[in-house]
């Protein structure tokens, strides 16, 4: 299978070259900066799961020099995603279908409004980890979890050879049949986890020990099992029990990659996330107050 992999920080470079070490044939379609760096330093990945060193990784900075491609793995910021879509008109064109593997579900209408339904795939992913002074990835957690599925019919056949690459590599991969559901079990998820640690500016251990503080938490999982009812997702209370399970399951420091970037002064997800469930939620004439309140604290550390 040929893979471009478009955002190659620290998701992208590990799942490009877990799949590129089961076989596939990876290309990185970076920006000059990132393309110096790996130049200099290589791809190598430190991780829980086995270490990996990528010989001669393929990086380009310019999508005409792709001539054939069956799949796009895109791991960008979603405040970046609208950059990449001149590419990823260029790559579609040419035959490949889109894996999107970005938080939040506003980007899947977005790209098949832009690409045709036909082109773009359902993806997310579960992982902790990041880039060293040298853009090494570092890869601190069990989890390496890949989950995609088809939203059209159409896409059938190409989840299953990706289904058949992804069993060889080193990835827990999910080829599931449900990936809507799945997409917003984790955007349920990931709004709350993310929304109640960058407000509070805490990890996750302050914030479940004041009961007030982890009510907020707990009621964006409502809204978001609301908004999901709204579009027709069968997100139940049961999932929203599991949400608050992995929540106690954490460990205390734990805390989102929002929450992170906002320590580091970095630009924040916040309106790809929970500006992207309001808007949502508005077409369907749904009101969401605490993931507007949310929303309205962390607005003003978005462009920090």
């Amino acid at each position: 299978m040929r893979i471009v992999v478009i955002g190659a920080g620290a998701l992208g470079a590990y799942f490009g070259g877990r799949l590129e070490e089961a076989g596939a044939e990876v290309t990185f379609l970076v920006r000059e900066k990132r393309a110096k760096q790996i130049r200099e330093h290589g791809i190598h990945i430190n991780s829980t799961q086995g270490d990996y060193t990528l010989k001669n990784p393929k990086v380009i900075t310019d999508v005409a020099e792709i001539t054939s491609v069956d799949l796009v793995f895109v791991s960008v910021k979603g405040y970046h995603l609208q950059g990449t879509l001149d590419s990823l008109k260029q790559l579609t064109e040419k035959g490949a279908h889109v894996l999107p593997v970005l938080n939040g579900i506003e980007h899947i209408g977005m790209l098949q409004e832009q690409l045709g339904k036909d082109a773009v795939i359902g993806g997310l992913c579960f992982i902790i980890a990041t880039l060293n002074d040298k853009g090494h990835v570092v890869h601190s957690n069990d989890s390496h979890n890949l989950i995609f599925g088809p939203l059209e019919p159409t896409q059938t056949s190409l989840c299953k050879r990706l289904e058949e690459l992804a069993d060889k590599a080193n990835i827990d991969a999910v080829h599931s049949e449900k990936i809507s559901l799945e997409l917003w079990k984790k955007y349920m998820f990931i709004n709350a986890f993310s929304g109640i640690t960058t407000a509070t500016n805490l990890p996750i251990g302050p914030v479940r020990d004041a009961k007030e503080t982890f009510y907020v938490a707990e009621a964006i999982l409502q809204e978001m099992k609301l908004l999901a009812n709204k579009y027709h997702v069968p997100v139940t209370e049961a999932h929203v029990e599991a949400a608050k399970k992995s929540f106690k399951q954490l460990d205390p420091e734990a805390t989102s990659s929002m929450h992170q970037d906002r320590r580091k002064g970095l630009t924040l997800e916040v309106d790809h996330l929970h500006g992207g469930a309001i808007r949502l939620a508005k077409a369907a004439g749904l009101e969401l107050p605490f993931t507007e309140t949310v929303f309205g604290i962390i607005k003003p550390f978005e462009n920090a």
